[in-house]
């Protein structure tokens, strides 16, 4: 059965001038001039997608599912829409918070209906918890202040099923407070290169030097969830950053081999002592903004959370 494009089309404002501040003017931010810009907040359970980006063929993915409610939504075409996350989950990964824009040729006057549409073409691991109206400087990616990552591990002999899909599974004891003095020498800024593939900026030189603001280890009966804070992730480094944890928890290495391997500067140094954690233990948490970036331009609508319903009471005659 082949899907007609739903016919949804968005109320144009009549716009007053100061209106138009919330245009997109240049193409700094690689969008056409003359777009409008929505920021997203995706939550999703990746057991069943290859990741957050988009791949041809009808690959599924994040993005795609995304991409499809919005081109039979808007009947724009994918360049058009321009569609960025802010980070660019594995396989089997999962989101709480993903953040994403897009951009539109015309503006809405409310965006609860949007909000309701997508969800409704949206499979149900995917959901949009947020919609609302972004700046033109914003951008998913390049204004991130800091990203959090929880790696969740169930430490018990016998598997919770209740865990299966979200936590990875243990059965060694592991020592926590080993694993803590471990993390602690991740804080601060460092050359990740031993820890995940190296992405290159525009310039083409090298960025594997990150800043992690805390790394937190904390113990709820036999789950330990195990969150990183940091300016940015390599590919594969947070995963990797955990398994050498795991080895150290098991007791097999000291705290003081984090610092070792940080130090040769060699992804095969980190190969020689562990093995690579499964993706479906991970979570991207949140994504952090400065204040004034997300804050909304003039005369957009108003953020949409979602619609809530409520029972309407009946009044019957008493008998």
């Amino acid at each position: 059965m082949v899907l007609a494009p739903l016919c949804f089309s968005p109320p144009l404002l009549s716009l007053p001038s100061p209106l138009l501040s919330q245009r997109i003017g240049d193409e700094a931010d690689g969008t056409m001039p003359g777009l409008y810009k929505w920021r997203l907040v995706i939550a999703y359970d990746g057991t069943n997608f290859k990741g957050w980006q988009y791949q041809p063929a009808g690959i599924p993915t994040v993005q795609w599912h995304i991409e499809d409610a919005l081109l039979r939504i808007t009947r724009q075409d994918r360049k058009q829409l321009a569609l960025v996350g802010s980070s660019r989950t594995d396989t089997g990964v999962h989101a709480s918070a993903q953040v994403a824009h897009f951009t539109t040729t015309f503006n809405y006057d409310s965006l609860h209906g949007l909000h309701s549409a997508m969800n409704g073409l949206l499979p149900k691991d995917i959901q949009i918890r947020e919609i609302s109206a972004a700046r033109p400087e914003f951008h998913a990616r390049f204004s991130t202040k800091s990203k959090v990552y929880r790696y969740k591990i169930y430490n018990e002999p016998v598997m919770d099923p209740f865990h299966r899909l979200y936590a990875y599974h243990s059965t060694y004891r592991l020592n926590p407070q080993a694993m803590r003095e471990a993390a602690a020498f991740f804080v601060g800024k460092h050359d990740f290169l031993s820890f995940g593939n190296v992405p290159s900026r525009n310039d083409g030189t090298p960025c594997t030097v990150k800043d992690i603001f805390r790394f937190d280890i904390n113990e709820s009966d036999a789950i330990l969830e195990l969150e990183v804070e940091g300016s940015g992730f390599l590919y594969r480094q947070v995963r990797n950053m955990v398994a050498l944890l795991i080895q150290v928890g098991k007791e097999a290495l000291p705290p003081d081999i984090v610092p070792k391997i940080l130090a040769a500067r060699d992804r095969k140094a980190l190969a020689k002592f562990t093995f690579q954690t499964p993706p479906h233990g991970l979570c991207l948490m949140s994504v952090k903004y400065d204040p004034e970036t997300l804050k909304p331009p003039p005369f957009s609508p108003s953020v949409s959370f979602g619609r809530t319903h409520s029972v309407c009471r009946c009044k019957l005659p008493f008998y």
